[in-house]
């Protein structure tokens, strides 16, 4: 079954790389944008409202039909507790929203996918259980009683849209990459060699990922046969102590085909505390990744698009996939080595070039900065993470998260901005 769908996506692929990259801006109406998403209350706790929001988390254009696009959830609304999260809606299920820009130029939700496990249940945010992916995470629900694991369970951050109709996710647990049906239905689960879960692996070090800092960009190449995925921060190898280097994030490509991996180094411009987000594809070496900060732009927050390359940049994979340290320069780990001594081991980074900052640019407000979308002639569709409306109050519990330049509750929007 799984021969018969990888089959059909590289013939579906194979035609749609003839398309011009332009076709998504053509005959679309823009011009009403920004717009921020329909929401309605999904929930209240402890009177503070929480909307069917979350879309933004990762966004990517429809593969052949122009003015269409898809945005992804994280795992829910949530808020910090002890060596965890309260979960404050448990049964909350991942979903992709299918949305338009209409002939008047507005947003119109198509359609609503929740995340399902192979069987076509529903799966939550929840984490996994020990050796299927967990983070170390305990889940909580909003009084602060313990909940369980969810096997099948996604902290999704990026999606991709392919071009038989079906889409891969990324995600912060495992960290997976999974392959859903159209309706939302898992059909391989991806991890690093060591998690117990799917045949074909990513490299064991991989696993190393920080709580909620996995795999937190996704997309594909023009041609269909390579994804790629940006880790979000710099990488606890071989553990938390003894990882030194800040701003080394760590980039890696899947064939498709042939399940093989590549590794690539980004020399990330902020400390571990910033973020490498989603990316897209300009061919099949340049791309544009977000870089950010935690920080409202508003107030001095960071939001900058950076086009990249991989041509010329060293393969960091190794020769042992199954090493969880992965490579080693010296006898210690990449995030234990300087840049200095990275460069005098011969290895060289991806090269990047500012392509926008969207503080100066255009006055963004937002804080997560997630979603971002190639529309060809140097335009970018970009969106935000609104956490559901709500914040962590800093005891557990939430509070209406309030954009500081407005005074509104923070909700998912639509950009179109040009870059250099």
């Amino acid at each position: 079954m799984k021969r018969l769908l990888l089959s059909a996506f590289l013939l579906t692929a194979i035609v749609a790389c003839k398309d011009d990259d332009n076709t998504n801006t053509q005959d679309v109406n823009y011009s009403k944008l920004p717009q921020e998403f329909p929401f309605t209350t999904m929930a209240t706790v402890n009177g503070v409202d929480v909307i069917n929001g979350g879309f933004g988390s990762g966004a990517a254009a429809h593969p052949t039909r122009k003015g269409e696009f898809y945005v992804i959830t994280d795992r829910g609304p949530n808020t910090d507790y002890l060596n965890g999260k309260k979960f404050l809606v448990p049964s909350f299920s991942p979903t992709i929203m299918h949305f338009k820009i209409n002939a008047e130029g507005n947003i119109e939700v198509l359609k609503y996918i929740k995340l399902k496990n192979p069987s076509g249940q529903p799966i939550t945010g929840l984490p996994n259980p020990a050796g299927m992916g967990s983070t170390g995470e305990v889940a909580y629900d909003a009084n602060g009683n313990v909940l369980g694991t969810d096997t099948y369970g996604m902290d999704s951050e990026s999606i991709v849209a392919a071009v038989d109709g079906t889409f891969w996710v990324s995600d912060e647990y495992g960290p997976h990459i999974v392959h859903y049906s159209a309706d939302g239905v898992e059909l391989e689960r991806i991890s690093p060699i060591g998690v117990n879960t799917g045949t074909r692996k990513l490299p064991a070090v991989l696993a190393k990922r920080r709580a909620n800092r996995g795999m937190e960009g996704l997309c594909i190449t023009p041609d269909g046969k390579t994804l790629v995925g940006t880790i979000q921060s710099m990488m606890y190898v071989p553990s938390k102590s003894l990882a030194t280097n800040k701003t080394l994030i760590r980039i890696v490509t899947f064939d498709i085909a042939s399940g093989q991996t590549k590794q690539f180094l980004y020399q990330q411009d902020g400390g571990a505390s910033d973020s490498v987000c989603d990316i897209t594809a300009l061919s099949s070496t340049e791309f544009l990744v977000i870089e950010r900060d935690g920080n409202f732009g508003s107030q001095g927050g960071i939001k900058k698009v950076y086009r990249i390359n991989l041509s010329g940049a060293s393969d960091v994979n190794g020769t042992d996939l199954s090493a969880v340290n992965g490579m080693l320069i010296n006898g210690k780990a990449l995030e234990q080595c300087t840049w200095a001594e990275i460069t005098a081991a011969g290895l060289k980074p991806v090269s990047k070039t500012l392509a926008v900052d969207l503080v100066s640019k255009i006055g963004y407000e937002h804080d997560k900065f997630e979603g971002l979308v190639y529309l060809g002639n140097n335009k970018i569709a970009v969106f935000n993470d609104d956490d559901f409306g709500i914040v962590d109050d800093g005891n557990g519990n939430p509070k209406a998260k309030i954009l500081p330049k407005t005074g509104k509750v923070d909700k998912g929007t639509m950009y179109v901005v040009d870059i250099q």
